[in-house]
């Protein structure tokens, strides 16, 4: 028998594991001895209807919520996300579905936001673009692939990829990040940007960092994702390869059918989680 966090013989050790998760809002409860693992260099989505609890789970891993029990482990050891900077030192941070940037800002801007460099002359502080600069540019080129060609400009004036990738570089540069965690990424973006999101999530996760995608859209999910976590009603009710599975049958265990016999496509994936 193995203990939690401890690798088991003939198994990899996850970078990330949350075992029993339960949570409860007064006499509701939104999560029920939820499991979830994570191996470094995956790309796991999480997909269920709305009020599957998927948003609650992610938002204990990142220290918004506190379980009422269940524990958590990044390389076998036990943290406490009692905080978001206790989960962004355990290496944890989100990228939320409005990217939470200034739009007037430029991109180092939003990247240092209230962590910004400063340099001294004759003793007063003034703030340090050039290394904002030169940083910005930095991890955006090492950590997601993406060169802005100015990083002057305001960020509103950014492409949605683009945006992402900025989201992302301030994630990073606030922790020595294993686990980013994406709500939502394509959402409201048209096909080029979608595409490029795809690509950007992919880069992060070739450059060893591991990723969460929180989804509604199956089709995407099958595009990037390696395995795919299910929920429903609070609970984790299965979990698949996309290499050996469809997102026929993923929408089966959406809905709680064992066979969707109806084609899926985009607007019919949508439809049934909405």
């Amino acid at each position: 028998m193995s203990k939690i966090g401890v690798e088991m013989e003939g198994e990899k050790q996850p970078l990330l594991a949350m075992r029993g998760i339960t949570k409860s809002f007064g006499g509701l409860r939104a999560l029920t001895d939820v499991d979830l693992t994570l191996q470094e260099g995956q790309i796991l989505a999480i997909v269920g209807d709305n009020g599957a609890g998927k948003s609650t789970l992610i938002k204990i891993l990142t220290g918004v919520y506190q379980p009422d029990a269940g524990e958590i482990f990044i390389n076998g050891a036990k943290v406490e996300m009692s905080s978001r900077r206790e989960s962004i030192k355990a290496g944890v941070n989100a990228v939320y579905q409005n990217l939470g940037l200034v739009d007037a800002l430029p991109a180092p801007a939003n990247v240092f936001l209230g962590n910004e460099p400063v340099r001294r002359i004759l003793g007063i502080p003034f703030l340090d673009n050039r290394r904002m600069r030169e940083e910005t540019e930095r991890i955006l080129l090492e950590n997601t692939g993406v060169r802005l060609e100015d990083t002057s400009v305001p960020t509103l004036n950014l492409s949605g990829g683009q945006r992402q990738a900025v989201a992302i570089a301030r994630a990073v540069i606030v922790a020595d990040l294993k686990v980013l965690v994406m709500d939502e990424p394509t959402a409201a973006l048209g096909p080029e940007e979608t595409r490029n999101t795809l690509e950007l999530i992919r880069a992060v996760r070739d450059r060893g960092i591991a990723v969460i995608v929180i989804s509604h859209n199956l089709e995407h999910v099958f595009a990037v994702a390696d395995r795919v976590l299910v929920m429903r009603a609070g609970r984790a009710i299965g979990e698949v390869d996309t290499a050996g599975s469809s997102g026929t049958e993923v929408l089966g265990m959406i809905v709680g059918s064992a066979v969707v016999t109806a084609p899926l496509t985009k607007t019919s994936a949508q439809g049934a989680q909405q």
